[in-house]
């Protein structure tokens, strides 16, 4: 077996759709007379056409994984069904050497009145397997989807767990040479979500994956590179995984504040990150203000500061010793510092909530109150990039 053979390769790819499904069948009429007539030329966009995929162009080889990643109506599934084969390209050419299992829609290649079982051989046989392959793995299959009680019972009557389960069981254990799976496993619970990205991991040594998923921490699990579409077309494909997940992250950037509690006892609330444009380099130190009237506090309250992540995840929760300090009515300014910043570059968030005391009796309640903007020179996913010291170099005899 050869480890750097391409097993995927697409030029050019390019799939045009049509709005209006009369006039789609019109000139499917029209296309049928040109290329009688030979006319083999691509043609361009007519009215009420539009690229559902355009000029795609990747390489995959084995032990590689994209993750392809854009918002609804990208063209992802679209690509998708023309590497599986189920539709065919305007233009372009895609190469696959080897078998083929994907798992692109819930249910998809089922025969809902057939049961588990029976769903296995048909699934094995579609994949170019013969029955005796077939017999030496489905124990295999049933065990890892967990349904063994269920499995000769009619598909129809699964939940889409299990149909998951049995889907992900049967590509995943027949062990294809091209393995092609369409969040799907957003459906499934945790420990068997996890069970299948350790099962995607012996896998991909010896296979070609191609993961698509709306959930940024899947995508970065397991891919060695990234292709972003953006209305059918590649806006980034490369392997540093980072750089194409905050390109996309970039495009779902939120600033709406959002007051979700306010009891009357401080007003004129502000939260003020001290720095040009609410931008800080990586091993900074953070400077910021929190300001309000207070009306009726009777001390000085503790500001709850929870910094959270692009994907709306709590990633920080700042904490200060408490002042147990008398205050009177009129404005306030607390003034705060947060020595040598950590966070990996990217967007983030401030949600604060203001309290009596520390954690208790919450008067004041605000989301997205500031956008922090961590600058740094290396791109990374997880939300900390620790300082961390090499000690020595050591050389064992």
């Amino acid at each position: 077996m050869n480890e750097s053979e391409v097993l995927v390769k697409v030029e050019g790819l390019s799939k045009k759709f049509c709005k209006d499904l009369k006039t789609s069948l019109w000139y499917g009429v029209q296309d049928l007379v040109s290329n009688i007539r030979g006319n083999k030329n691509e043609r361009q966009l007519r009215d009420k056409e539009f690229w559902a995929v355009k000029n795609i162009n990747f390489e995959l080889r084995r032990g590689e994984c994209l993750g392809l990643i854009g918002h609804n109506g990208a063209g992802k599934s679209t690509l998708l069904k023309i590497l599986n084969g189920l539709i065919n390209p305007d233009s372009g050419k895609i190469t696959i050497k080897g078998n083929v299992g994907a798992l692109i829609e819930l249910g998809a290649g089922f025969n809902p009145i057939l049961s588990g079982r029976e769903n296995i051989y048909n699934n094995g046989a579609v994949l170019g397997f013969n029955k005796e392959e077939i017999d030496s793995k489905i124990e295999n299959i049933i065990d890892f989807s967990e349904i063994r009680e269920f499995i000769d019972m009619p598909v129809q009557n699964y939940s889409s767990g299990m149909k998951v389960r049995l889907g992900f069981a049967v590509a995943a254990q027949m062990e294809p040479d091209v393995l092609i799976i369409d969040e799907v496993l957003a459906v499934g619970d945790l420990g068997f979500v996890t069970k299948c990205f350790k099962k995607i991991d012996s896998l991909l040594p010896k296979t070609a994956v191609v993961f698509v998923s709306h959930s940024m921490p899947m995508v970065s699990r397991i891919s060695t590179q990234i292709l972003l579409m953006e209305k059918g077309r590649m806006e980034y494909y490369g392997k540093d995984v980072a750089v194409g997940i905050n390109s996309y992250y970039k495009k779902f950037t939120n600033n709406t504040t959002s007051v979700l509690l306010d009891d009357g006892s401080i007003e004129d609330f502000a939260f003020e990150i001290l720095t040009d444009n609410n931008i800080v380099n990586w091993g900074e130190d953070l400077n910021f203000t929190a300001s309000f009237k207070n009306n009726k506090l009777k001390q000085i309250p503790y500001i709850s500061i929870g910094i959270y992540d692009k994907e709306n995840r709590p990633v920080v929760l700042m904490r200060y010793d408490e002042k147990k300090v008398s205050i009177s009515k009129g404005k306030i300014r607390l003034n705060f510092i947060h020595k040598k910043i950590q966070l990996s570059r990217g967007v983030y968030t401030f949600n604060v909530i203001v309290n009596e005391k520390f954690n208790r009796n919450a008067v004041f309640r605000v989301n997205n109150i500031q956008q922090l903007f961590v600058e740094c020179d290396t791109e990374s996913f997880p939300p900390f990039l620790l300082d961390t010291t090499l000690l020595d170099v050591l050389y064992e005899k």
